[in-house]
């Protein structure tokens, strides 16, 4: 089995790619050891000493680390999730999760359809490259709220990418909006 890694703008984060299908839809960001009690090999990889975060992705795995270098902690992730897939258990026990979720009022529901179409077709497939995902929170009086995961919650360029990125967009196809922020 052969694994590639790529950096991602988050120099805390590294993005693993294991070449098969990781989650077969949505996306599961686990920000603790306690967590991951329903997936197998999140908690493989929170035994890793130094990870501090596991998103998994629909093809690829994002690895954040508190402190120490990747030269040490790289190979040890690589075995955890090479062993994890080479034991046949399931990524997730049970449901998949990792879905958008919306709070807005009946009057909103075009808005938040016009607002998720434009984040899965035109933001979410190119913050996945760098190892993360955006996700639609709610809308509320013109403001979007929007949850950071993976390698962009606590990257350096997350602001910038929230937004001179999708503020700009989501403000240039629906002017309605007035602002877009993290949760």
């Amino acid at each position: 089995m052969f694994i590639q890694t790529e950096t991602t703008p988050n120099p805390a984060t590294l993005k693993f790619l294991p070449g098969r299908n990781v989650l077969t839809g949505g996306s599961v960001d686990f920000r603790s050891a306690a967590d991951a009690g329903v997936s197998p090999l999140a908690t493989r990889l929170f035994e890793v000493d130094g990870v501090t975060n596991v998103f998994l992705g629909p093809d690829f795995i994002s690895v954040t680390k508190a402190d120490g270098d990747w030269q040490y902690l790289r190979p040890a992730v690589l075995g955890a999730i090479m062993e994890h897939f080479m034991s046949g258990a399931p990524v997730i026990e049970g449901e998949a999760g990792g879905s958008d979720h919306a709070e807005g009022s009946a009057e909103d529901e075009q808005m938040i359809a016009a607002i998720k179409e434009l984040l899965d077709t035109r933001v979410r497939p190119a913050v996945a490259q760098d190892g993360g995902d955006i996700t639609f929170h709610s809308y509320q009086q013109g403001v979007v709220f929007l949850e950071m995961r993976g390698a962009c919650s606590g990257c350096p360029s997350a602001t910038a990418t929230l937004k001179n990125g999708v503020e700009n967009l989501l403000r240039h196809f629906l002017p309605e909006i007035r602002e877009v922020r993290a949760i």
